[in-house]
């Protein structure tokens, strides 16, 4: 680029991208000292209102440093200009760490992940959105008539995520009306992260752009289908090769993946508080909806808070390179680094813990599963649960809980009263 504009941004605690825009012309000066940034800027919530009782008022100053390794480019087309998108570091005016910022927490948990365990984790991001706008028709789920409906949409979104490198595997016509799913390969675990918050604003800015409107909502209506976004992860040893597989546990599972998904159910509640936070999450998160209907580590069972996925023994693949676990009850209106950062905190405490989850097999029946917890039934519920969780407590630094319970709060009090229907059309009017 040697004209226009870069913009640096950060993933706030309302899933929100926000930033600011500087000249290609300062590019060095924006690279090697950030742009400016106000700390209150964190209690802002997904509606927009700047969350009451945070603890931050009108004073302070940060700065926004931009992570180079995170640039993208979004090209030009007819009537929009194209921009390169960084995404930065919250941070101190000399460059120290904030305990504010959500992309620093994920990296102290991956840090203590390593230094603690000796391990590392590897994740994938998988959304679901709809498409709303263009030509609609009645076309069947996952049917080649609605991906080819969806055109030029569908090329053109995976030529844009493999120009910036952001791997897709796969792109594909959902359940739901107009619903669609894409998928990336695997990376690193701060990597994974960042790519999920660049995939949801390519595909919203390339929909725009196309004459769509693309909603990433949990559920935009209470009849209707939810999107989810399941995070796929496994464990390696720092440095080296995976660590979840053992042929002859249950579920094929080391005593390592098995502990560690010991620390999430432990701490479901108080997780999913972070997984699935707006006041339209929890309508999606019950039971026979295929997103999470108990808290349950199970082999291949979609209504499981865990799921061991399956690994393929075609072309002689290796199921030890391919076993990974599945988190269900997340979806767009967190923030990916809050989300993977509760997962390894939370598998952390259960590995420091040392008992293994019980493994449901895949022949499972629902009465067999019925004594298992169910996932928190509100939001309220769901924060009330990270509150009084010490161990979670712990996870955060104390302004970033303090806000964190506080935007979302403000969320809840900004859809008080309203019928079903239109809290879910109004989460889906800002995801």
């Amino acid at each position: 680029m040697t004209t226009g504009t870069v913009f640096v941004a950060t993933c706030d605690l309302a899933a929100q991208v926000r930033g600011r825009a500087a000249p290609v012309s300062r590019l060095e000066q924006t690279l090697r000292g950030g742009v400016g940034w106000v700390p209150a800027n964190l209690a802002l919530n997904s509606f927009g209102d700047l969350a009451g009782g945070n603890m931050f008022g009108s004073v302070g100053d940060l700065r926004l440093m931009p992570d180079p390794a995170t640039a993208i480019d979004l090209p030009a087309d007819e009537r929009t200009p194209g921009t390169r998108l960084y995404l930065a570091d919250q941070t101190g005016l000399d460059g120290s760490p904030w305990p504010g910022c959500p992309r620093g927490f994920l990296r102290a948990a991956l840090d203590d992940l390593r230094e603690r365990a000796g391990l590392e984790i590897h994740a994938s991001f998988e959304h679901e959105f709809m498409l709303e706008g263009g030509e609609r028709g009645d076309d069947p789920p996952f049917s080649f008539q609605r991906a080819r409906r969806a055109e030029p949409f569908g090329t053109d979104l995976v030529t844009l995520l493999e120009d910036a490198g952001l791997e897709p595997e796969t792109w594909l016509p959902e359940y739901g009306p107009g619903q669609f799913e894409i998928t990336l390969r695997p990376a690193p675990g701060l990597a994974a992260a960042d790519r999920a918050v660049l995939l949801r604003e390519l595909v919203r800015d390339l929909a725009r752009r196309r004459g769509h409107r693309a909603t990433f909502a949990p559920i935009p209506d209470p009849e209707s289908v939810g999107n989810g976004v399941h995070v796929h992860f496994s464990l390696r040893q720092a440095g080296g090769g995976p660590v979840m597989y053992d042929a002859g546990a249950p579920g094929r599972l080391s005593a390592v993946a098995a502990a560690f998904a010991a620390g999430v159910l432990k701490h479901a509640a108080a997780v999913v508080a972070v997984t699935a936070p707006s006041p339209a999450s929890c309508i999606r998160l019950t039971p026979h909806r295929w997103s999470s209907g108990g808290v349950f580590l199970a082999e291949r069972n979609r209504e499981a808070l865990l799921r061991i996925a399956p690994t393929v023994a075609v072309g002689d693949a290796d199921p030890a390179a391919q076993l990974h676990l599945e988190y269900r009850a997340a979806d767009a209106t967190a923030n990916p680094w809050l989300v993977l950062g509760v997962l390894v905190r939370a598998g952390l405490a259960g590995l420091a813990a040392g008992e293994p989850a019980r493994v449901w097999p895949e022949s499972s029946s629902e009465a067999d599963l019925a004594g298992e917890p169910p996932l928190p039934a509100s939001p309220q519920e769901a924060l009330a649960a990270l509150e009084t969780d010490e161990a979670a407590r712990g996870w955060f630094p104390p302004e970033l809980l303090h806000t964190f319970l506080t935007v979302r709060r403000s969320e809840l009090d900004h859809v008080a009263g309203l019928p079903s229907h239109e809290l879910c059309r109004k989460v889906a009017d800002v995801h």
